[in-house]
């Protein structure tokens, strides 16, 4: 910390109780009253430095009094302030530092003390001193928490401003530019490259974060300002938001803890101690302010952070505007999030469910908005492709990871947690989950999870209502899984079930069509192939006749078919399969050739078993 001394005689002061007095062995002529501090002073040395003392004094009406009262309730800074300016008349040592410098600036204002008075007089002084605190942080930093003490003085001899400015500049300069550790936390590097912080876990002075620490300590009005200079002077909008939420987690008690059901421990977000929790109404205004200094550019806050102020927003009873923000902004950034952060409990007046579903809706709706618009924009959603001449789609084995896929699968597994709760109605749970639209899904198991769960839980629902419920799901995007588990689903629609192996014995045939394709291709230089084009075409016509003949049983005049039927006609497909297998084996075809076929299909023992009912 950088320090300046002023005056050149011994200590000539002493305490008294409430007094101080001068040790000198002339009687005090002055007594200056501040606050419930008394100063027995003498009036020369008063008159040579301030004005206001000087006009004070020669004002004053004695009568029969001897000694000259004055009160200086008001002067900046209280009785500490006027003590140090007290020794500053005497010619007593004093030292200045960062911590004094702007209160003594102010009560030397308010006292008048200029050059008129006399030469090198103190408002000079402490002018000379805040220019070289201002060029050091940590200075700056500790000048600029102390004008809370004198704000109004501070504010109008611009001292804040000036303090602001000269932080912002550094926090957007370079720091490797300084030469110095401006962070205060020093790294050390191993020879494996790990870094050995010597403080207690903070990033060294050269990474973007090094100031977080030290500016969480301000007030929220002069935190406030500091962050708009910082913006002004074109900060990284990634650097506004780190230093926006690593202060909001100090002052915010609601962010360090996990408000998940699952969860009820304590979570530890940041190394620094957090201060004593303000009151409910002070946080609510602190995170108001907050998320309205946040950066507009997307990416910029965590979505988990943002999901954390969206929780504590609802639990202070934040302003509309304020949570309707935070909604748009996770909604920008879905793909992002986590299952356990979106699981945001109901704390609404009129609790009917665990979770609140209303709330994650708006979230899906903004997400989608936003899809739509880049749609509009000239980027093409990832639709279906149909095969040619056939109904079913082709689906990539590999598909890429786009923030539609990705919460198409997050919002799968929200449906699967909050599908238990009893009290959730129908059309709410179909609402949310009609919002992905169907091409999202790769597959739909994750969906068909869901319904599963919520017609375990909702016994009650008609047949109809299970129907209405089961059309959010594409059967014929069901793993082999999925659809063995679903033909053997008592909870499912029986013309869900019929559907189910409808499409499964329909993939099959294409597979082993496309099967019979292949091989002929790769045999066709090797040898007369008209046997096995034969079969191919006797595949097809097969394919299309089922086809045709399992479409009449969909038809709504046709009975339902029952549970037996069904498993019958699993049996037919299975024999046919044997029968394939003698043609091939016939056709030499050898048994690894058969082995990489069935396994191509997907049929092993353990399959045909369990969807038999064996």
């Amino acid at each position: 910390m950088a320090t300046m001394k002023l005056g050149s005689k011994a200590e000539a002061f002493y305490l008294e109780g409430q007094t101080w007095k001068c040790v000198t062995e002339l009687v005090s002529d002055v007594v200056v009253e501040v606050g419930e501090m008394s100063f027995h002073l003498h009036k020369f040395p008063l008159l040579n430095k301030s004005g206001l003392l000087q006009k004070m004094i020669s004002e004053f009406h004695s009568g029969e009094e001897k000694s000259c009262i004055l009160q200086l309730h008001e002067v900046p800074g209280g009785a500490k302030s006027f003590e140090l300016v007290t020794k500053f008349c005497y010619d007593v040592k004093i030292e200045l530092n960062a911590l004094n410098v702007v209160c003594l600036r102010c009560a030397a204002e308010y006292l008048r003390m200029t050059e008129d008075y006399a030469e090198g007089n103190l408002i000079a002084q402490t002018e000379n001193f805040l220019n070289e605190v201002f060029g050091n942080w940590k200075d700056s930093i500790k000048a600029l928490e102390t004008c809370e003490d004198v704000l109004p003085y501070a504010e109008e001899l611009h001292i804040i401003s000036r303090c602001i400015n000269s932080l912002a500049s550094k926090a957007c300069a370079d720091p490797g530019l300084f030469g110095w550790p401006v962070g205060g936390k020093s790294t050390s590097v191993l020879w494996n490259g790990i870094g050995n912080n010597s403080g207690d876990g903070h990033k060294s002075a050269g990474g973007v974060d090094w100031w977080y620490e030290d500016i969480s300590f301000l007030s929220l009005p002069l935190f406030k300002r500091l962050i708009q200079a910082m913006e002004a002077k074109a900060m990284k909008p990634e650097n506004i938001a780190g230093a926006l939420m690593f202060y909001a987690r100090r002052f915010l008690p609601g962010l360090t803890r996990n408000s998940s059901f699952r969860d009820g421990t304590t979570a530890r977000i940041n190394p620094t101690t957090p201060v004593s929790a303000p009151s409910e109404s002070d946080q609510r205004v602190f995170l108001e302010e907050i998320v309205g200094l946040l950066p507009a550019k997307k990416g910029v806050a965590s979505t988990k952070f943002l999901l954390g102020m969206l929780r504590t927003a609802m639990i202070l009873h934040a302003n509309p505007l304020c949570r309707e923000n935070l909604e748009k902004r996770i909604g920008a950034q879905l793909d992002d999030a986590s299952l356990e952060d979106l699981l945001i409990p109901n704390l609404g007046y009129s609790v009917e469910t665990l979770y609140d579903i209303d709330c994650m809706q708006r979230i899906v709706d903004h997400f989608m908005m936003g899809e739509q618009l880049q749609t509009a924009g000239g980027v093409a959603s990832p639709g279906i492709v149909e095969e040619e001449g056939g109904p079913l789609p082709l689906m990539d084995p590999t598909p890429s990871l786009t923030p539609m896929t990705m919460v198409a699968k997050l919002m799968d597994g929200y449906l699967a947690e909050v599908a238990p709760d009893v009290n959730l109605k129908l059309p709410k749970f179909q609402s949310l989950a009609a919002v992905i639209p169907d091409y999202a899904r790769p597959l739909d198991d994750g969906i068909y999870r869901a319904i599963d769960i919520y017609l375990k839980s909702h016994p009650w629902l008609t047949e109809s209502e299970r129907e209405q419920l089961c059309r959010l799901m594409n059967c014929q995007k069901l793993s082999l899984e999925a659809c063995t588990h679903a033909a053997q689903n008592e909870r499912l629609p029986l013309r869900v079930v019929v559907q189910v192996l409808f499409f499964e014995q329909l993939r099959l045939r294409t597979s082993i069509a496309s099967w019979f394709f292949v091989s002929d291709s790769m045999d066709n230089s090797h040898g007369p192939h008209t046997n096995l084009m034969l079969h191919k075409n006797n595949v097809d016509g097969a394919i299309q006749a089922e086809i045709t003949h399992e479409q009449q049983h969909k038809d709504d005049s046709c009975p339902p078919v029952g549970v037996e039927d069904m498993r019958l006609r699993v049996s037919e497909l299975e024999k046919e399969c044997s029968s394939m297998k003698q043609e091939i084996n016939k056709l030499g075809k050898t048994k690894s050739s058969w082995n990489i076929f069935t396994r191509k299909c997907g049929f092993g023992v353990k399959a045909q078993d369990t969807v038999s009912g064996k």
